[in-house]
């Protein structure tokens, strides 16, 4: 995104009190071009329903010139059948973009005056809307670090924790473009296949992959250009010429904070959209809070969460 034009969180601020101005910031900013039917798809130029006094027509509605239903601007996003105005979730989805390591369903609770179910709800329809591109749109390319890393749970033994592989824990893989994006994802077995797969799914074979020595990452100097390996095993952590993983073992640091130190604890039916908002921040971190929140809301349309979905 251009950053010619930052947007600033005191500009924000003039929609996260206002339902009528934040309403109206929404409209242009899905329908830049003019006003599009979500039931038809028809760009004709549509009405709006202005509220008779005393009328109980809410307002925000539009009717369509050609398929004559009555729309707003949240039919068809992940904000159609929220009682939640949409200054709260501009709100919301400004303190979830801006927050390096997440905010709790609590806090978003005690700030924005609602239930912590509509709270803990609504921090998922924010992380839908932040999984982005799954697989992604163009793969990466250049140096990209791969790692896995375990995260919740006890490991095995009589009552002691353990770190690392042999852990109950559940099992997430990451690549990461040096200067570049982040993948994330949970994997249910660290093993060669498994791992392969995901790096030769979302890596140019023209890159040079650099690992730790997992035996499960042998044999990708025979897929990829180069495959450089640091011996973490050796207490080895880096080597001449800019071979090391600290770039994937920095944002793997982010991520447990978040996890540890905001969330607490998050079931692994849930991690991949935990892992899908840490990727996002990650992914836009060179913009500004404001602008962050901006590509966050381009992504509200055509998805939709119901809880019985994201309570699972």
């Amino acid at each position: 995104m251009e950053t010619k034009n930052k947007i600033t969180l005191p500009e924000l601020a003039t929609y996260f009190h206002n339902e009528d101005a934040a309403r109206e910031f929404l409209e242009k900013l899905r329908w830049p071009d003019g006003v599009v039917c979500p039931h038809c798809g028809s760009i004709n130029e549509h009405y709006r329903i202005v509220p008779k006094e005393g009328s109980k027509t809410r307002k925000g509605l539009w009717k369509c010139k050609d398929c004559r239903k009555q729309f707003s601007v949240t039919v068809g996003t992940v904000f159609e059948g929220s009682h939640i105005p949409i200054h709260i979730w501009l709100y919301a989805i400004h303190e979830m973009s801006s927050a390096k390591k997440g905010v709790s369903a609590h806090q978003l609770h005690r700030k924005l005056g609602i239930t912590y179910k509509s709270a803990w709800f609504m921090a998922h329809r924010i992380r839908f809307i932040m999984e982005g591109d799954t697989p992604l749109a163009e793969k990466m390319k250049g140096i990209v670090e791969c790692d896995e890393t375990y995260v919740g749970g006890k490991g095995k033994g009589l009552g002691k924790k353990f770190c690392g592989r042999g852990t109950l824990k559940t099992p997430v893989f990451a690549l990461v473009e040096r200067d570049g994006r982040v993948k994330s994802q949970v994997v249910e077995r660290v093993t060669g296949k498994n791992l392969k797969g995901i790096i030769k799914k979302n890596v140019e074979t023209a890159s040079t992959i650099m690992t730790d020595d997992f035996k499960s990452y042998k044999g990708l100097n025979k897929i990829f250009y180069a495959h450089k390996v640091v011996e973490h095993g050796k207490k080895i952590y880096s080597k001449p010429g800019g071979i090391h993983t600290n770039t994937i073992e920095g944002y793997f640091s982010i991520l447990k904070r978040g996890i540890v130190g905001v969330y607490q604890h998050v079931g692994k039916q849930h991690l991949d959209r935990y892992l899908a908002e840490f990727d996002f921040r990650y992914n836009a971190r060179k913009v500004t809070d404001g602008e962050r929140a901006v590509l966050a809301l381009k992504g509200i349309e055509g998805k939709r969460l119901m809880y019985r979905d994201s309570s699972l």
